[in-house]
């Protein structure tokens, strides 16, 4: 069971992104603040849950949160500053539109560029670990997945509905015989199938 939150003193914020390793398309990141005792048995890791449960989940926590944010950094964004200063644009964009103010921030992962005065804790595995952390994760996919969706109407040759702009090799090969849309990050190697984030 995820535990409620990492400190106990102050409002905490849980922040998370997905996108990260796309080949197209914007960054998401998501801030959620739950109440100090909020249990719910259900949140995992957002990888870890179907497509149906994320989505049935979202409305969940979004009801129940005290208070939550959803932002992105478009892929223009990202090949003018990095994926690395995208991801932690994306959570302080999301933090920014809280309407609660955060005292400690709980991060998933190992690096994050702090937010204002708030001090914060990297936590590897963190949305496995903490109900805020999860929580954002499931928003900050949902929300991106549903964008991709979207686009995948205006350009259904690159399989966006399957693949949510991830480097399949469908999508790779789509690259190579249809070239790069707008969406896509120009800095990534989009056609290397060995494609590791540093």
């Amino acid at each position: 069971m995820l535990l409620s939150t990492f400190q106990r003193d102050v409002t905490e914020a849980g922040c998370d992104e997905a996108g990260r390793g796309c080949l197209a398309g914007p960054v998401f990141a998501a801030a959620v603040i739950f109440p100090a005792d909020y249990c719910n048995t259900l949140l995992n890791d957002s990888k870890q849950l179907s497509e149906k449960k994320r989505m049935s989940l979202r409305s969940v926590i979004e009801k129940e949160a005290l208070d939550f944010a959803v932002a992105s950094v478009s892929a223009q964004e990202i090949d003018n500053i990095n994926i690395l200063n995208a991801s932690y644009l994306a959570m302080h964009r999301a933090l920014d539109q809280l309407q609660t103010k955060a005292a400690y921030i709980i991060v998933d992962g190992n690096r994050f560029k702090a937010y204002q005065d708030i001090p914060h804790q990297c936590i590897i595995k963190g949305d496995g670990k903490y109900l805020s952390i999860a929580a954002a994760s499931i928003l900050a996919k949902t929300y991106r997945d549903e964008y991709m969706h979207n686009l995948a109407n205006e350009f259904p040759h690159y399989d966006w509905l399957s693949n949510k702009g991830y480097p399949t090799i469908k999508h790779r090969n789509a690259i190579l015989q249809h070239g790069i849309s707008p969406y896509h990050r120009k800095t990534f190697r989009v056609t290397d199938p060995q494609l590791k984030l540093f």
